[in-house]
């Protein structure tokens, strides 16, 4: 294990250098999967000491880890065992938390990747608060949060306070997004699902909540839909939501046409990939855990990917089945997948993931008895504490797990098979299948020796589609869980797999290989000797372009007998593509209906959900985002999410015609007179131990002018910390002269008018808020006026906080995909930098930097 096994009172720790230099060796040059691996998994102690060298000393403490809690139960795998199934990537693949924290002893964290919250019934603002609270403390240590809005009263009902009537669920869905983009920072990553069931009232304000700029930027967005109404939706019917939703004696009804909603719902889907869908009554139908609903188990909304429908304290750990590697003879006339190797993986599989239950039992006592050791007081700990008692509770009771898959698509273009024909989806499901039938093998004789999770019922199972379906297939294993129960509620799912085909180096998930070989630009010295230039940018860098090869297209020319060192053309790229297995096989190709069926007859196998998108071209019309979310519902898919590409930010523009149109249309000249009347974002920031307010008026959804100061001047602006909305309008003064105020609407609907916002901040300020809001009328991009200010030399320390205040405030307009020039990564050197969301994001080591 190199240096780790020296003793835990002195570890041995490795320079920065000496672990990116075996880790480029383990990963045998590939440059991205090092960078993941150091700056994620290795590891650390908060003072950035690096206490392994490269992957197989992580996949030693994992093994020691999982060996130690094998030793309580009879049978026990042992460490070599453990280690030689997760080392190299090759078969098991622990995902993301346990990765990270199985024998962390530096962090204080969860095992768990994903947790629900809240309640199906309370919705004072005592609980709603509750529920904020929950949330913040779990994506503080790791976690990916969701929770449901559906017991929310809507807009307009009575409630008995000041306010006299309630606002709905968009101000909540603020309040949540906020607190996620609140953790979301020095280093900690918030992830948020929010869902509502169509039945609610408010079901249409939350489907376009966040269709305006800026709105809900902290959270996923899914809607829970019944099939009452898809079915009135089919046939053109009236559909009546209800609060409380679906109630017999409903406190407030309202008939809208179902058609109507849908057809919001498609066209927001096709415009931004938001709101997701997911099937609510197949996800409850097909549930093994809601046959206990009554017992706590009532699954109330999914992680914020969307493929663990969970109910509330619940949580789920995941793990990957690396598929390509159970193909024998890859890419060749030969090549067979060995079944009887994957059945006795998948048991083995399912046995670590219920020890890796145990050691997630040890780490929320570990989180339990630092509460218990903070200063506070009891009062203050009390929401924390009892929210990792009754997370605690759920993992001991129902010890659910979480095994799924990657690399489906390098699976299938190894055996020879084209993703998404008919050929490929039989094996696919046949795949999935087996799986599924092992897993629960595993299970149920993993309550033999230790014992079935402690509410299992069979008679209250044994009608569930998903368990007969198991019985038609293998009639003994249904009888054996009749017999002895299984060890877990829930086994299975297929979750996104981002991070961890990086260093599998193979497809993601259940997706197929987004493009087996593409580009890739590095800046270059044309000055240097040998430089070669290919492309010069806008501000006169020169670029060398490369070819980049999709590690298993790679193997597959190595095979094939194609050298990968030349350096091949653009046609003979083309041909090389045409011959492979890859061909018509990359998620722009494949038939979107063919992709959707496919995934309802894996779902068929899988008893949580699958995380799948479907990518269309920019062209697409509305009305095929209508057939393909219908043709998902009817497929007996759970859920499904389009991404028609360009449709939402964040996503680079492939398309180099497309981005020169969007550049056209972010540079184009305001009107040379501004109206009376503007929008207007509120944004507040810290700098040093100033607080600073910005008033950014917009035209168009696009920066228009911006006035912005000090909070806490003797002349400062009075306005509630709530407030990030409102008017900026130009009235004149008695005497002529011209003044700004900004107007907002107070929690009782009331208008409330601040006057003169040029006159509440310091003149220097001012002076230059003129300059800068000049170049934005002006239709300078916003990502050369930000620029522009940081470059700005100014005399005096308040004067250059505020310039730094100015530019973090218009970061976060900057169209994401914007390249960021002259600036270089801090964790990896690459100037392949882009905004995201105001912050700079590296494409290579994917870190991320705001502020």
């Amino acid at each position: 294990m190199d240096k780790l096994s020296a003793t835990k009172n002195s570890p041995i720790t490795y320079t920065q250098d000496e672990v990116t230099q075996a880790s480029l060796d383990y990963f045998k040059g590939d440059s991205l999967a090092a960078t993941v691996w150091v700056s994620k998994y290795a590891l650390k102690d908060s003072q950035g000491n690096i206490f392994e060298k490269s992957p197989n000393d992580m996949h030693h403490r994992i093994a020691g880890e999982i060996a130690r809690i094998e030793k309580k139960y009879d049978n026990p795998l042992s460490e070599d065992e453990i280690f030689n199934l997760i080392k190299d990537f090759k078969y098991l693949v622990p995902q993301g938390s346990p990765m990270t924290g199985i024998g962390n002893p530096f962090q204080v964290a969860s095992l768990s990747n994903c947790f629900v919250i809240g309640n199906d019934n309370s919705d004072s603002y005592g609980g709603i608060m509750k529920t904020d609270q929950e949330q913040v403390q779990l994506m503080k240590r790791r976690g990916g949060v969701g929770h449901d809005l559906s017991h929310i009263r809507p807009k307009g009902s009575p409630v008995k306070n000041s306010a006299l009537t309630s606002t709905g669920l968009v101000p909540f869905m603020e309040r949540y997004s906020n607190s996620t983009r609140e953790v979301a920072q020095d280093g900690r990553r918030g992830a948020l699902m929010l869902s509502v069931s169509i039945n609610h009232p408010d079901a249409a304000d939350f489907i376009d909540a966040k269709m305006e700029q800026g709105k809900v930027t902290g959270a996923n967005v899914s809607v829970r839909i019944d099939d009452i109404f898809m079915k009135a939706v089919k046939d053109d019917a009236i559909y009546v939501q209800k609060y409380p939703i679906f109630s017999d004696n409903p406190l407030y009804s309202k008939e809208v046409k179902a058609k109507e909603l849908w057809n919001k719902i498609i066209h927001n889907a096709w415009k931004s990939a938001e709101p997701g869908i997911l099937f609510w009554d197949t996800i409850i139908n097909e549930s093994l855990p809601d046959c206990y609903a009554d017992l706590g188990y009532k699954t109330l909304s999914t992680n914020p990917c969307g493929e663990i429908p969970l109910c509330a304290y619940d949580s789920c750990r995941l793990l990957a089945i690396n598929l390509l590697s159970y193909v024998n003879k890859p890419f060749t006339k030969d090549a067979t997948f060995d079944f009887d190797l994957f059945k006795k993986h998948v048991a083995i599989a399912q046995r670590i993931m219920d020890d890796i239950i145990d050691l997630e039992l040890e780490k929320i006592d570990a989180i339990l008895e630092k509460i218990n050791s903070d200063p506070e007081s009891d009062e203050v700990k009390l929401v924390e504490k009892n929210l990792w008692l009754n997370i605690r509770h759920k993992a001991n009771e129902g010890r659910r797990t979480g095994i799924g898959i990657t690399a489906e698509g390098d699976m299938l273009a190894a055996l020879g098979l084209r993703y998404g024909s008919e050929e490929g989806v039989l094996f696919s499901e046949k795949t999935h299948k087996i799986l599924a039938i092992e897993a629960y093998r595993g299970s149920v004789n993993l309550a033999k020796e230790r014992g079935k999770f402690a509410i299992h019922d069979f008679e209250r199972e044994k009608n569930n589609p998903f368990l007969l379906r198991l019985k038609a297939a293998d009639s003994e294993l249904y009888y054996q869980m009749k017999e002895h129960g299984r060890r877990n509620i829930a086994l299975l799912t297929i979750a996104p797999t981002g991070t961890t085909s990086l260093m599998t180096q193979t497809t993601s998930g259940i997706e197929p290989v987004f493009l087996p070989v593409y580009k890739r630009r590095r800046k270059v010295n044309p000055n240097d000797k040998d430089a070669r230039v290919d492309f010069v940018d806008e501000v006169g860098d020169s670029w060398e372009e490369y070819v980049v090869f999709h590690h298993r297209f790679k193997e597959w020319m190595l095979i094939n007998g194609y050298d990968v060192s030349k350096n091949y053309s653009q046609d003979e790229i083309d041909d090389l593509v045409t011959k492979s297995p890859y061909y018509k096989a990359t998620s722009n190709d494949i038939d979107w209906l063919s992709k959707v069926r496919m995934q309802g007859k894996i779902q068929k196998w899988v008893d949580h959900s699958i995380s799948v998108t479907i990518n269309v071209p920019n062209e697409t019309p509305e009305e095929m985002v209508d057939k393909l979310y219908m043709e998902a519902w009817e497929a007996g898919c759970k859920g499904v999410t389009v991404y028609r590409d360009g449709s939402r930010s964040g996503v680079l523009i492939a398309n180099t015609e497309k981005k020169e149109e969007t550049t056209e249309k972010h540079t184009s000249i305001f009107p040379t007179k501004r109206p009376q009347i503007l929008e207007a974002h509120v944004v507040r920031f810290q700098n040093s131990k100033d607080k600073w307010i910005a008033f950014i008026g917009l035209l168009e959804g696009r920066p228009y002018e911006i006035f912005t100061g000090l909070v806490d001047d003797e002349d400062g602006i009075l306005i509630p910390r709530w407030v990030s909305e409102g008017l900026i309008i130009k009235n004149k003064n008695e005497n002529g002269s011209s003044r700004y105020d900004f107007q907002y609407k107070n929690t009782r609907g009331y208008k409330t008018t601040i006057e003169g916002l040029s006159h509440k901040f310091n003149p220097e300020y001012w002076n230059y808020a003129k300059l800068i809001s000049s170049t934005l009328r002006h239709g300078m991009p916003i990502d050369k006026v930000v620029e522009l200010v940081s470059s700005l030399q100014l005399d005096g320390e308040s004067i250059n906080t505020w310039k730094n205040g100015v530019t973090r405030a218009l970061k976060r307009y900057i169209v994401d995909g914007t390249e960021a020039h002259g600036q270089k990564c801090s964790n990896c050197n690459s100037e392949n930098l882009i905004y995201q969301e105001g912050c700079l994001t590296c494409n290579d080591c994917g870190s991320s930097k705001c502020g």
